[in-house]
């Protein structure tokens, strides 16, 4: 099981929001290649980026730094970038730097056929952000009406999907295993598990799940709960 170490960039540094508020945010570095570089210095081979100044505004102001991360990790690890792919355009400028896989959210719910098209550029990874199982987009501040469950019916040329639990990102207090288990049955398309995990316990509780295929983990990591050293051997 695959884990993949986040960094969220705003303004250029490596920031974490608290369950997806601008305003609150905490600065954990100001060289993004460095801690992706520390990252796979300890045994991870993917690296998760998300763009938040792209999500908020659509403007790629990160691009120049995500590339700097991708030149760092060339041939070591691989990079999965999500924050503002809303268009063909800005996949194809993502894969063009060198970016392994993208990361589509409201815009692969919105428009399922731009998935295929944008997958015969790079994968693409569609991520399922939700609120009690109902599918949230534009930055979690409206809800689809979808349950995450038959969304992930209506991508069939999706490289993964990415399910994040809005309410527990960012906190700490445990990934929704009953959620993730359900959705790993519902579909043959591997399932990458996002929020909540705070402990090497949650860790290894989602190592139980048969079928899931990773995980994306992110505060517990600069808050100092695990080492990205730990958190492999914990999911191998």
């Amino acid at each position: 099981m695959m884990l993949y170490p986040a960094i969220d960039l705003l303004g250029g540094k490596v920031v974490r929001l608290r369950q997806g508020n601008y305003a609150d945010s905490t600065v954990y570095g100001e060289e993004p290649a460095s801690v992706a570089r520390s990252f796979v210095e300890q045994g991870t081979t993917w690296v998760h980026i998300v763009d938040l100044d792209a999500a908020k505004s659509g403007e790629p102001v990160n691009r120049a730094v995500i590339r700097n991360v991708v030149e760092a990790l060339a041939g070591s690890a691989r990079v999965q970038v999500g924050g503002g792919v809303r268009k063909l355009q800005d996949a194809r400028a993502l894969a063009d730097i060198g970016v392994s896989r993208v990361v589509m959210g409201s815009a692969a719910v919105a428009q399922p056929t731009l998935v295929e098209e944008v997958s015969e550029v790079v994968p693409v990874a569609v991520g399922l952000d939700h609120r009690d199982g109902v599918a949230a987009t534009h930055g979690w501040t409206e809800s689809s009406g979808v349950q995450v469950e038959d969304l992930l019916k209506q991508f069939p040329s999706a490289s993964v999907f990415v399910i994040t639990d809005i309410s527990r990102d960012g906190m700490l207090l445990g990934p929704d295993v009953d959620g993730l288990t359900r959705a790993v049955h519902a579909t043959h398309i591997p399932v990458v598990a996002s929020g909540g995990v705070g402990n090497l316990a949650h860790l290894q509780q989602l190592a139980q799940i048969t079928g899931l295929d990773g995980v994306i983990v992110g505060k517990a990591i600069y808050e100092n709960k695990f080492t990205v050293s730990e958190a492999v051997k914990a999911l191998s």
